[in-house]
């Protein structure tokens, strides 16, 4: 075994993913008996939907989800209000998947899994890990499962393990923060009768806070509330909150399938990584739901080290696996207090019986704009001047090809391979030296290239206006910029050297 995956929510499953198809050995387990089944977090943000084209699996999200819902906020006395705080979000060539998308997180994760399934890794359901130690080479750990305990020995550990990770407990890693004990809200999936299923309905008022989203394809919805002297989840409770927050006739709650408690908890971890060991997701940071950037932040996590970890397995030196934590931790600090301002936004308006919650569709939280410029794997050899930098997150684009059919970037860059771009007829030699030994990597943009950019849109957006390389990382950053002359400098940059193609899944 290579790598061992503990946790077998979106984190562990889109970590698992990454590395099943490159051809790397994985095993992921969990220690539940049973799929989890509950819509926790419900919300897929742009940046995540762009991970999600790069696995396969984005049109499954499509066709289970809905995308930019729009709100219906009642007040007491006064007529219903509609909102959308994303109808300004429009796809346009560069971002093809403007609007959140909402879907209960076990259909994100069956949808993850069965992508699993196709790269021949199966969950393993009931699999504890009990213990671990590492040394300068490996990780050898301790399961328990269907079969008993068994002693295995891994290159790598990485625990996707929740909040309450057993593996970030046993590495030692601080968990900086505090738990908001009065800070909670119940939540549920039941069945709700007498309401439009095209909104996500909202009251507020001196009673308290409720909020029913629908789901597709499904007869369920999320039922989120917030009362004084908050009761414990069940049927008779939230029936009990709707007659007294919303007070709406003929509408039924019933049949719930899950039922919680949410204590909004907002902490980070110091470290990612002890040795051969790491975590990533809810075991690396929590915090609170505004925002909806819990699961996507720990999918990016995943989507962060998933192409390292390969690289390394394949020759690259283990150093290059310290930028995991370099370029994630700011991003988890960053969602902390991002969350936390929002937490803090909508508390003070339910203090004064506005709903904020509904506001909270801003594109800050869309994550496109987060990127990692100071990162040691971004490199420029030419004056960018405030436009598209290294590090930043390689849009999509519109163009052609040969026969004339339309191409997108998001096309080139699909797959676990890096991309090198090579803007204007003077790149065509170093891109030509560059797909002999690195074929299905590296494409020409120019009039007679591999693909045409005919309305400027892949120009624009990458800001060239000379003859220009621009290397895209697997995870859709990008790594480096130069001339076409600098083909010897971005050959070398860690994770991506001019070898031998990789054969990849």
């Amino acid at each position: 075994m290579t790598v061992l995956v503990v946790g077998a929510g979106p984190t562990g499953l889109a970590l698992a993913c990454e590395l099943a198809r490159r051809n790397v050995a994985v095993r992921i387990v969990d220690r539940a008996s049973e799929y989890f089944g509950g819509s926790r977090g419900k919300g897929l943000q742009p940046r995540t939907l762009e991970v999600l084209d790069d696995l396969g699996v984005v049109d499954e999200a499509f066709e289970w989800g809905i995308e930019g819902i729009g709100f219906r906020n009642y007040r007491p006395g006064e007529p219903p209000v509609d909102t959308d705080p994303q109808a300004e979000q429009v796809r346009t060539p560069a971002v093809p998947y403007p609007k959140s998308v909402v879907i209960p997180q076990w259909r994100t994760e069956r949808i993850l899994r069965d992508r699993l399934a196709t790269l021949g890794v199966p969950v393993e359901l009931g699999t504890e890990l009990v213990d671990f130690e590492q040394s300068a080479d490996d990780v050898t750990v301790t399961l328990t499962g269907p079969a008993g305990t068994e002693r295995v020995t891994a290159d790598y550990l990485v625990g996707c393990d929740g909040g309450h990770s057993m593996v970030r407990k046993a590495l030692g890693i601080e968990f900086a923060g505090e738990t908001a004990e009065t800070a909670a809200m119940i939540i549920a999936d039941l069945e709700v009768t007498g309401l439009p299923r095209d909104r996500w309905h909202m009251w507020v008022g001196e009673r308290g806070f409720l909020a029913l989203c629908p789901f597709t394809g499904v007869s369920s919805w999320q039922a989120q509330a917030v009362v004084p002297d908050l009761p414990e989840p069940s049927l008779a409770a939230f029936q009990q909150i709707f007659a007294d927050v919303a007070g709406l006739p003929g509408v039924e709650l019933a049949n719930p399938t899950w039922l919680s408690t949410y204590r909004v908890n907002e902490r980070v971890v110091d470290r990612f990584r002890v040795g051969r060991v790491f975590v990533a997701g809810d075991a690396a940071h929590v915090h609170s739901p505004a925002g909806g950037l819990g699961m996507n932040t720990g999918i990016q996590d995943a989507y962060n080290l998933g192409w390292k970890l390969a690289a390394v397995l394949a020759g690259e030196p283990d150093s290059l696996l310290d930028s995991y934590e370099s370029e994630r931790l700011p991003i988890a600090a960053w969602t902390l207090g991002t969350s936390t301002e929002r937490l803090r936004t909508i508390a003070d308006g339910f203090a004064k019986g506005e709903n904020r919650f509904s506001d909270m569709g801003g594109s800050e939280v869309r994550q496109l704009g987060l990127g990692y410029r100071g990162s040691e794997l971004s490199r420029e050899f030419t004056d960018r001047d405030g436009r598209l930098r290294a590090g930043d997150r390689a849009p999509d684009a519109r163009c052609v090809d040969g026969n004339g059919v339309t191409v997108r970037l998001f096309d080139l860059f699909r797959g676990p391979h890096w991309t090198l771009l090579g803007f204007g007829a003077g790149s065509a030699v170093a891109i030509r030296e560059a797909a002999t030994r690195r074929p299905g990597e590296a494409f020409l943009v120019a009039p007679d290239g591999d693909v045409v950019d005919v309305d400027g849109h892949a120009a624009d957006t990458y800001g060239v206006t000379d003859d220009t390389l621009v290397l895209v990382r697997p995870d859709g950053y990008v790594a480096a910029i130069g001339a076409a002359g600098d083909l010897p400098a971005i050959q070398e940059q860690p994770g991506w050297r001019l070898l031998e193609q990789a054969q990849y899944s």
